[in-house]
């Protein structure tokens, strides 16, 4: 049986998806009822069938706190998918992204040993992998150095991943993708699924770095292959395509038949549109939506190299141009 963390979320509402398609036998973790209408929506995307496709899968409710109910989770599970995480690059939130990224995979990882689980797929994210060497293309082998001015998110999922690795030395087999920004339909209301809606509202800016995208099928098509595979104890890079943030938001403002920004957003512009959002912040309690590290991403051109997924397994990914025009499409109906 197959234990997937996170099942609520882009990537694991994806994966249900596609093993329950395959008549896998599944059971996913969730934390709140209302977040269950998620996954019947990405399910509700592809097929008309989804509310039957939806009760195959066995449903535990349960937080990656808490012990008792996960170990109740484990029984019987022979693979794991850890799709579960706190996405949040507020630094403020820094003792929460701890609890939740590296002692929840912890417990996690803890539970997959005391289990004699076959074998853990990992999903992290690019924000793990140290910066670039004379702008050279990040990989796989790219150095994290702890004294760079990492983000809260970046400093937490490496945490995890560490707990992951841990994990290798006392018998456990890992594999571990490093997605770029994934792009998927169904959940329209947060995450990259919620760029649209601000795509169909008009953006009036864009910025002078790029963003590394990817597909979610390709993100759960790897997942299932590389958790089916011999490979063991090794970490790819997922990325697709690099865009500048120009033809990123032109791309989905044309999805949605809105015309794009036409506007550069300056460095200092930019500076001071993250020191006001923090100050709104401060006096209104509500979440950011521009931190620095934020701000700096979006002014930075950095490459990432997919080479090691590519030749390991043949991969070929989807074009994010006709990805970008789907998911439109589908946000508008």
């Amino acid at each position: 049986m197959i234990l997937v963390t996170g099942g609520t979320g882009l990537v694991g509402s994806h994966l249900l998806y596609e093993l329950a398609s395959s008549n896998e036998k599944i059971r996913a973790i969730y934390r709140t009822e209302r977040k269950l209408a998620n996954v019947k929506s990405v399910f509700a995307t592809y097929t008309n069938n989804y509310e039957s496709l939806f009760k195959t899968i066995e449903w535990v409710q349960a937080d990656l706190l808490d012990v008792p109910a996960l170990s109740e989770a484990f029984a019987g599970i022979t693979y794991v998918y850890h799709c579960a995480a706190f996405v949040s690059f507020e630094p403020d939130k820094y003792q929460r992204l701890r609890k939740i990224n590296i002692e929840g995979t912890a417990n996690i990882v803890n539970l997959c040993l005391s289990n004699t689980i076959n074998k853990l797929c990992y999903v992290s994210s690019i924000a793990t992998l140290g910066s670039p060497v004379n702008n050279e293309e990040i990989s796989e082998s790219t150095n994290w150095n702890p004294e760079d001015d990492n983000s809260v998110y970046a400093i937490t999922k490496y945490g995890a991943e560490m707990e992951v690795w841990r994990a290798t030395q006392e018998g456990l087999h890992v594999v571990i993708v490093n997605p770029g920004v994934i792009l998927g339909a169904g959940i329209w209301h947060y995450g990259t699924g919620s760029l649209f809606k601000k795509a169909h509202r008009g953006f009036k800016y864009y910025t002078s770095g790029t963003v590394a995208l990817i597909a979610v099928e390709d993100v759960v098509s790897i997942m299932i292959t590389l958790t089916k595979s011999d490979i063991i104890n090794e970490r790819f890079v997922l990325v697709a395509e690099h865009w500048t943030y120009k033809q990123f938001l032109q791309a989905l403002s044309e999805s949605v038949n809105v015309k794009p920004p036409e506007k550069m957003v300056s460095h200092w512009l930019l500076k001071l549109a993250w020191k006001l959002d923090w100050l709104k912040t401060k006096l209104t309690g509500k979440r950011r939506q521009l931190t620095r590290h934020i701000a700096i991403s979006l002014s930075t051109e950095t490459k990432y190299s997919s080479h090691k997924i590519k030749t390991t397994l043949n991969y070929k990914f989807k074009p994010i141009d006709k990805t970008i025009t789907t998911l439109g499409g589908l946000y508008l109906k």
